[in-house]
């Protein structure tokens, strides 16, 4: 097994503005994912090994744990919430299967997450069918203790998993799938990214618009497309009993990307009233979107918690609502659910069905501070700072003026030096 890192290999002192860490993987790094906290730091590289890193309180990061987790290179890596014992990371892998690691607390360094062999301990898999997953989300809701996974799939069909029980894949049940985008035309390059909405809850406007308090929403971007999809309540029958159920719907399609789009984020901090959007495109723009839900200033409604939570939660009986995952899968099939159930796996779009708000979309800002293509995009917790990077590996970070619109804040780029030659003493 490879050595620990000491802590003079892995910063540059205490005086750095910045940590610089020698990750050391064998080849080029693909993803790397920060904990709630700020204090963990997970990297996977091509070679299919993820490394674990821990910030001490001394202030240097030293290796925790690193071992083989995928065939080929890693695509993306999350942690889950530090509210889920034991200490949850998700991966997913080139040969598109979707895997959840868990922290043994009690292992020394080395074989946290690890076995002897170096091979990672697998919680638990999902397994892509015909065509690869390219990417997921992964968004824990803390008052039903639900979590739901979104997997997006090469050939644009997403897929989205429930379950009560995190660590086990095998126990979630399917809570919806359909196809996102349109399938890509063989040898077309393509990029698929799937972002849950950062927030523990919709916004006050789209709630008041009559948004569910608990609704799901997702944004999808596929080739040259972005989509943003809510979930409404839905009644089925099935053998003369009513389900009461959720599925999603296209609430709105961003239509201003001409090239392909590399990355999508979705701002957290929704306090603003409206929702923020940012993608990153291959033209070389980052552009930011703002998302209003209309509502009519004579619907009877006031500002009171009350007024809006109570006609956006709908019926809270137990008895009426079926949420709980297990019991939904585990409702009798037959002909008449069958024919429910017909159609509900194509493309999405907006039917104006009861529970479909209506959404609009307004372009905040369109940032061209990278003049080449740009490949990630996110914002920070607070959504107050948005960060992007581009083709010549340069940090831009950019803030919200008065006004809405975004302008960049400041530039991080990583140069070599060359040390300055010692004076010769004189003879």
């Amino acid at each position: 097994m490879t050595s620990l890192p000491t802590s003079e290999d892995n910063t540059a002192g205490d005086t750095a503005a910045f940590d610089i860490i020698q990750h050391g993987h064998k080849d080029l790094v693909q993803a790397i994912a920060f904990n709630t906290y700020g204090d963990r730091c997970a990297t996977g590289s091509v070679d299919g090994k993820i490394r674990v890193f821990n910030r001490h309180q001394d202030g240097f990061w030293r290796l925790c744990d690193n071992w083989k987790a995928h065939a080929g290179e890693i695509l993306e890596l999350q942690w889950l919430p530090p509210t889920i014992y034991p200490n949850l990371l998700a991966s997913l892998g080139i040969e598109g299967r979707f895997r959840l690691w868990a922290e043994d607390p009690s292992a020394p360094p080395g074989r946290r997450f690890s076995s002897r062999d170096g091979n990672g301990k697998t919680v638990s898999e999902v397994r892509s069918g015909r065509y690869p997953f390219r990417s997921f989300s992964v968004k824990h809701d803390e008052v039903t203790r639900c979590t739901h996974v979104a997997l997006l799939a090469a050939d644009g069909h997403l897929t989205v998993y429930e379950g009560e029980e995190p660590e086990t894949l095998t126990d979630y049940a399917k809570f919806d799938d359909f196809q996102a985008c349109a399938k890509p035309n063989r040898g077309e390059e393509t990029c698929f990214k799937v972002r849950f909405d950062p927030n523990p809850e919709p916004c006050y406007t789209a709630l008041r618009a009559g948004v569910p308090t608990d609704a799901l929403s997702l944004v999808i971007s596929g080739l040259t497309t972005v989509k943003i999809f809510r979930t409404r309540d839905t009644v089925t029958s099935s053998f003369g009993a009513a389900t009461r159920g959720r599925e999603f719907y296209l609430a709105i399609e961003i239509k201003e990307h001409n090239h392909l789009v590399r990355d999508v984020a979705w701002a957290p901090g929704n306090f603003r009233g409206y929702d923020m959007i940012a993608t990153a495109c291959q033209d070389g723009f980052v552009r930011v979107f703002r998302i209003d839900t209309p509502f009519s200033k004579d619907d009877g409604k006031t500002w009171s918690l009350a007024d809006i939570q109570g006609g956006a939660r709908g019926d809270e009986n137990p008895a009426s609502r079926n949420d709980h995952p297990r019991r939904q899968s585990q409702i009798p099939s037959g002909i008449r659910a069958e024919i429910d159930k017909s159609g509900s796996h194509g493309e999405r779009i907006s039917t104006d069905q009861p529970g479909q708000i209506h959404h609009t979309v307004k372009v905040l800002s369109k940032l061209s501070a990278h003049r080449s293509p740009v490949w990630r995009v996110d914002f920070d917790d607070d959504g107050q700072i948005l960060g992007s990077v581009g083709d010549e590996g340069k940090l831009m970070c950019y803030r919200q003026l008065p006004d809405g619109s975004w302008a960049k804040s400041s530039e991080l780029g990583m140069m070599k030096t060359r040390m300055a030659a010692p004076p010769a003493n004189p003879s």
